[in-house]
């Protein structure tokens, strides 16, 4: 990510610290703010699609530009990675041994005792001017996985629904950059974003048959707070958003639209965000070094690492491939 950042970076790093603190005087005066800390110093060019696996008590995250899938296990403050082929862009679990990854092109079974690579289904890319990007399980163990247009600006991108059984369906079409995909708690409601619309979308959502309808905008990003990127929901259906040149994770309220808190983040392009640890009450997030400039870089030397907070709330566990609600 991101060119249509890119284009504005030097006007936005410069204004990014007093818009963001401005807006947020002005929108809420009850906001709270927290700060994160570096839970793993690393360089990622382009870290995203954070993911907890309650099996294995680990974070799983990939760098998409380095092609490389990696298990942060925190309490041993170390990381284990994985090389591909091609980039690798998000990441889900399936069983205690086993991760389901979306490549460029393609969407594998992981097995990562053996590295073995089982595909489970092709993506079009339409010729290569696409890639998949985001993507998480649904309730009912299906991955819903978005691909993004290369060039950022086109909306050729589409929002799939990937079953067990290789079935791939798209679900939203004309999407940019597809991002940030959650279920509320009742599972009656999909969140999700293109990135570049800066609005988070609602759907209704029916869990047995996978289909959706359009219900409306559940949050409107605030000028001046960067653009939605990952996202994750807690246990009351607040929503967790990452925002690329925002300096933070922001929580919304799902159904008013309302900013409740800021995650500060001591690097401009953050990327993804997930809540995990044995009790899902710590909020790690990723972020990247893509984008910034020499003179960004150091000012933010930061960017790159993996950061956690505990932000007062409690995270869902993640849906694992091919299993209801586990």
């Amino acid at each position: 990510m991101k060119s249509i950042i890119k284009s504005t970076r030097g006007l936005l790093l410069l204004v990014a610290a007093s818009a963001v603190l401005l807006t947020l005087a002005n929108s809420c005066s009850e906001v709270r703010h927290m700060s994160a800390e570096v839970a793993y110093r690393t360089e990622a060019q382009l870290g995203e699609g954070a993911i907890w696996h309650p099996d294995r008590g680990s974070l799983f995250w990939v760098d998409i530009e380095k092609r490389t899938l990696y298990e942060f296990m925190p309490e041993k403050k170390k990381c284990r990675s994985w090389q591909f082929d091609r980039k690798v862009t998000t990441v889900v679990p399936e069983t205690d041994h086993t991760v389901i990854v979306a490549l460029e092109n393609s969407i594998v079974r992981f097995d990562l005792n053996t590295q073995q690579k089982q595909e489970i289904t092709p993506v079009d890319t339409k010729g290569g001017r696409l890639r998949c990007n985001d993507g998480k399980c649904s309730p009912n163990g299906w991955l819903w996985v978005g691909t993004m247009s290369i060039d950022e600006k086109s909306n050729d991108a589409t929002l799939y629904c990937v079953r067990p059984s290789g079935r791939i369906d798209a679900m939203i079409r004309g999407v940019t950059i597809s991002n940030g995909i959650v279920w509320s708690r009742n599972n009656k409601y999909i969140y999700y974003n293109d990135t570049p619309t800066g609005k988070i979308r609602r759907y209704r959502y029916h869990q047995h048959s996978g289909d959706i309808i359009k219900n409306g905008i559940a949050v409107d990003i605030s000028e001046g707070t960067g653009l939605p990127d990952g996202m994750t929901i807690d246990r009351n259906d607040n929503l967790w958003v990452a925002q690329w040149g925002g300096f933070g994770v922001y929580c919304y309220n799902a159904y008013t639209g309302e900013l409740i808190a800021k995650v500060e983040v001591p690097a401009p392009n953050v990327t993804s965000c997930a809540f995990g640890g044995k009790n899902m009450d710590i909020l790690y997030i990723t972020t990247a070094r893509e984008g910034l400039t020499p003179d960004e870089l150091a000012a933010y030397p930061l960017s790159g690492c993996i950061f956690s907070c505990k932000p007062g709330a409690i995270g869902v566990s993640p849906n694992y491939f091919g299993q209801e609600n586990k």
